[in-house]
């Protein structure tokens, strides 16, 4: 009797330069791909040799470098760890080499959705009531006063507000109030205040803290209004009044909010956040991509998508540079990419500490090939501006804004930036959610999106199944104005958002 045929594995080979291919599903030793017997199990998404590659040679993927063999690597063996190093190699940054003007289409043939107009011009797509706080020591009082305001239903009577939120956090004292840690975390405040997402804004301090409420109206100009309330627990007299005083300023918000009406505005009033977490071996070929494809198309409805996390571009910034508009904004991210490599180096870390164990569980061997991936999010239009962390976005189409690789972090300073959609994309099963921005996940393999369906709103793992990145591209953008419309995705629907407002802490807490 013949033995039965078994289907080979599938792999994919992502660039005709590549000397590595991904498997999709498993490879067993002695199984056969891209007409190479395996000599080693490959785990799904993780790499398998295809050429002979000496010890000291460039190991690629996305034909671009992502490490070096560390020892003889024949066709058939599993590239990862065990036989990858890194180091740093000469990139032809070649700034605005690839800069163009972007076709926008005119507004009348821009899609649109259903979103809150400010009386500043920009536009919502949630309606809440934020509850800030200048320091850890008044965090409690923040809790307090939401959960009274919850706890009373009076939220029952205002179906057009979407929630009272506390955003805490740790820091806020002992730190240097002249410093760059300061002025980030001023900005930060400043741009959760000014969010178009928030309707109105309780600012509570304890009295005495670095961060004085006072000092930061002034250096914006911010007066009190009947939606903008300021006070600290020291001067209204302690705990339970300051509560009292928070709810009673809420209170008079709340038919102000109410009040709020969706209105038919074009999709240019979007500025989506682009973020990944937990990804894996997948990323960089279905999820991260296809939010590239969506970004396209963003950027062509007249609207700004902001990439991030600037670890994890690191090893792929020439790819960017050379799409800068100018040089001046390709030189500015090449000076935030130094930054790093300093301020890793006087932390006694390095840029490759960026790939976490369960990205290496998921086949991302080097910071280099998990930045390569990442960047796929931003698509292909040209770079039209680079920001400093929690800086105010005021460009449309295609911006980086630098940030951590933490996503709580990295999300955090585009929310600040004035992002009101997020797209997220996870290949392990991230479970991150926010407010006021809503978050829609995007799964880059068919089993975790099986897995962890209560967390995932689209499944990207079917481009593996012959899905075209372009369709599934199409999918995201119509999903971000679902969601910009009022649509819950999963992560609202599950309550996450109140514990994920975390400042990047720069400089010693004293």
């Amino acid at each position: 009797m013949n033995a039965p045929v078994l289907n080979a594995p599938r792999t994919v080979r992502l660039n005709a330069a590549d000397n590595v291919v991904v498997a999709v599903d498993p490879v067993d030793v002695g199984a056969v791909a891209e007409g190479v017997t395996a000599r080693a199990r490959v785990p799904r998404g993780h790499k398998m040799a295809t050429l002979p590659i000496p010890e000291g040679s460039p190991i690629l993927k996305f034909g671009q470098i992502i490490g070096f063999a560390a020892k003889d690597i024949a066709p058939g063996d599993w590239v990862h760890e065990h036989n990858v190093g890194m180091h740093d190699f000469e990139r032809d940054y070649r700034f605005a080499e690839d800069a163009r003007v972007e076709e926008v289409l005119p507004v009348e043939l821009q899609a649109t959705f259903q979103g809150f107009r400010r009386a500043n011009g920009k536009v919502g797509t949630r309606n809440y009531i934020g509850i800030l706080t200048s320091v850890n020591c008044s965090a409690s009082v923040a809790r307090f006063m939401a959960l009274e305001i919850e706890r009373s239903g009076i939220l029952e009577q205002y179906p057009n507000i979407d929630g009272v939120i506390p955003l805490v956090h740790g820091g806020g004292c002992a730190l240097d109030v002249k410093g760059e840690g300061y002025d980030i975390l001023k900005r930060t405040q400043w741009g959760y205040a000014t969010n178009p997402n928030m309707a109105g804004v309780v600012m509570v301090g304890l009295g005495c803290e670095g961060f004085q409420i006072g000092r930061w109206k002034d250096a914006y100009g911010i007066k009190e209004s009947d939606t903008f309330r300021t006070m600290t627990i020291q001067e209204i007299g302690g705990t339970k009044k300051t509560v009292q005083a928070g709810v009673e300023a809420i209170k008079t918000m709340l038919p102000i909010a109410d009040a709020a009406r969706r209105e038919t505005v074009p999709a240019s009033e979007i500025l989506l956040a682009l973020q990944c977490g937990g990804s894996d071996g997948y990323s960089g070929i279905t999820a991260n991509p296809a939010l590239g494809a969506a970004v396209d198309l963003l950027v062509k409805h007249g609207g700004a998508a902001i990439l991030s996390e600037t670890p994890e571009i690191y090893g792929a910034e020439h790819l960017l540079t050379r799409r800068a508009a100018t040089r001046e904004i390709g030189e500015k991210l090449v000076d935030m990419i130094h930054w790093w490599e300093d301020y890793t180096a006087r932390n006694k870390m390095e840029m490759n500490n960026n790939p976490s164990p369960g990205n290496k569980l998921g086949g991302l061997t080097t910071i280099l090939e998990k930045s390569l991936g990442a960047a796929a999010k931003g698509g292909t239009k040209t770079l039209a501006g680079v920001y400093h962390y929690a800086e105010q976005v005021d460009a449309k189409g295609f911006v980086y804004m630098d940030t951590p690789g933490y996503d709580p972090v990295a999300a955090t300073g585009q929310v600040a930036g004035g992002s009101n959609v997020l797209c997220f994309t996870t290949g392990r099963g991230s479970a991150y959610g926010c407010k006021p921005t809503p978050s829609i996940k995007l799964a880059t393999n068919s089993e975790i999106y099986r897995r962890m369906l209560d967390d995932m709103d689209i499944n990207c793992g079917d481009i593996l199944d012959g899905v075209s990145i372009e369709e599934k591209g199409q999918e995201i953008f119509d999903t971000v104005l679902r969601i910009a419309s009022g649509e819950r995705s999963k992560s609202e629907q599950l309550g996450y958002g109140d514990a994920e407002f975390v400042p990047w802490t720069v400089g010693a807490t004293m």
